[in-house]
């Protein structure tokens, strides 16, 4: 960890790297490149790691893949409170059998999406969340209007809280009006920027944290705009966050796993394929990610 690092007891107050799925060329997981990824990037001096989230493609895990991949996290940060697993399942008990799985392997926290196959009543997404918070650690909420059926408002945001079920939220809505009445309705709530190109009005706005996807490839310049962003230093944020933009908006477009692989791939870092349904990116898609992120390597912010 860097000697100017915010990071805190609550270890999601810092950049926390949703990291993607290594894959070989068949598709297999590539666990050599996964846990080497990890150290880079705790090297680099991002505060943690969040393995099996939306960039982690945990949709095409098995059961068996999602444990590997907790475990080998954990051991290739060398601090379990480190590592922040993703354990979104369509049912409650799958999802908390996940986060007692990610507790045995030692991580500190977990992300977790509210119930994502269908529209359901608050009541659904309340008693879904304590059924994991009773797994024991820490869960974060991770609100994603976009590609899920239901939306954690502030209020409800609100009530989790009160009830003990989420210490905090990656809010991804990208309204950053939210950050306020968050903060109106669940004070102690920790708010983390969960969409990249909003990071800087966030903070602004309150946030303690970046669950992020933009580090993954450029993890130096990534951690220097948080730490100018929360440190209020604007002078040295706001050209570094025009700098990145170019990549930073790639996490807000529905090819954004594919975006981030292939910009990994271009700084020699192993982003690599995607399993089906996602296929590669359209040429003119992969040419400018690999304008942007050739760009922002010359620049020096990698």
């Amino acid at each position: 960890m860097t000697a100017d690092s915010t990071r805190t007891d609550a270890p999601w107050r810092g950049v926390m790297v949703a990291t993607p799925l290594t894959l070989h060329e068949d598709r297999s997981i590539d666990f050599d490149a996964y846990a080497a990824h990890v150290r880079d990037l705790i090297e680099a001096g991002c505060d943690g790691v969040v393995p099996n989230g939306s960039l982690g493609e945990y949709q095409t895990l098995s059961d068996r893949e999602r444990r590997d991949v907790v475990r080998v996290a954990v051991e290739a940060a060398g601090d379990g409170a480190r590592v922040m697993p993703g354990v979104s399942s369509y049912d409650s008990a799958q999802s908390r059998r996940r986060a007692e799985e990610a507790a045995e392997a030692g991580a500190g926290s977990v992300l977790l999406l509210p119930p994502n196959g269908y529209s359901c009543e608050e009541e659904a997404v309340r008693a879904h969340y304590a059924e994991v918070a009773a797994a024991g650690l820490p869960v974060v909420a991770y609100n994603n209007p976009y590609d899920t059926k239901v939306d954690l408002t502030p209020r409800l945001l609100g009530q989790l809280h009160a009830e003990g079920s989420v210490v905090a939220v990656k809010e991804f809505s990208g309204d950053v009006r939210r950050a306020y009445e968050i903060a109106e309705e669940a004070p102690g709530l920790d708010l983390l920027v969960g969409a990249d190109d909003v990071l800087l009005e966030l903070v602004l706005a309150g946030a303690v944290g970046w669950i992020a996807g933009c580090p993954n490839m450029l993890p130096a310049g990534c951690v220097e705009l948080y730490r100018a962003a929360v440190a209020g230093d604007l002078e040295r944020a706001l050209p570094l966050y025009r700098r990145l933009h170019p990549l930073l908006r790639w996490d807000s477009k529905p090819e954004f796993v594919q975006a981030i692989k292939a910009s990994m791939d271009v700084v020699g870092r192993h982003g690599g394929p995607t399993r089906p349904p996602r296929l590669p990116l359209g040429a003119d898609a992969l040419a400018a990610v690999r304008a942007a992120t050739e760009k922002a390597r010359a620049e020096g912010l990698d």
